[in-house]
């Protein structure tokens, strides 16, 4: 993991990088979100409000301020996938992770979300899991993805 005094140094101190500082340090973390103590860095860094700062955060659905589990699961609820099964596909993770949108396993592995197009609109339904997309979606290839995904931590 990168401190985010490191990803601070690779920008200017001006407000239009705040979005790339954002994203640039939640994906360097484990649970993938943006805290308190980050926003109020990140603020005297940028000078700027750190309500504007919640307030980026919270109108992108890629940025978060909750922690979350080491596999963030996306799964694409747009018009394409949701009439090629999306909704069986959502349901099977349910039933494999044993948690519903916007929560997080026990064991924090897993952080299951809808999410709008994930432009595979020709190969749906489709999910992300971190930065990669799985296309042509079917329960069994749910079940195989989340067992390897599984098995990688043992």
């Amino acid at each position: 993991m990168i401190s985010l005094k490191e990803v601070l140094k690779k920008y200017p101190k001006k407000e239009e990088y705040l979005i790339e500082i954002l994203l640039e340090f939640q994906t360097s973390k484990k649970n993938h979100y943006i805290s308190s103590e980050d926003v109020s860095t990140i603020s005297e860094y940028l000078d700027i409000p750190e309500s504007q700062i919640c307030s980026v955060i919270s109108f992108y659905t890629l940025l978060s301020m909750t922690p979350k589990g080491k596999y963030v699961v996306q799964v694409c609820h747009d018009v394409p996938c949701f009439v090629n099964d999306a909704t069986n596909i959502y349901e099977k993770l349910v039933e494999l992770l044993g948690v519903s949108d916007g929560e997080t396993t026990p064991d924090s592995l897993f952080t299951l979300e809808i999410t709008e197009c994930l432009g595979c609109c020709n190969v749906a339904p489709a999910m992300r899991i971190n930065n990669e997309v799985y296309t042509s979606l079917t329960p069994a290839k749910i079940e195989t993805i989340i067992n390897d995904l599984r098995g990688e931590v043992k």
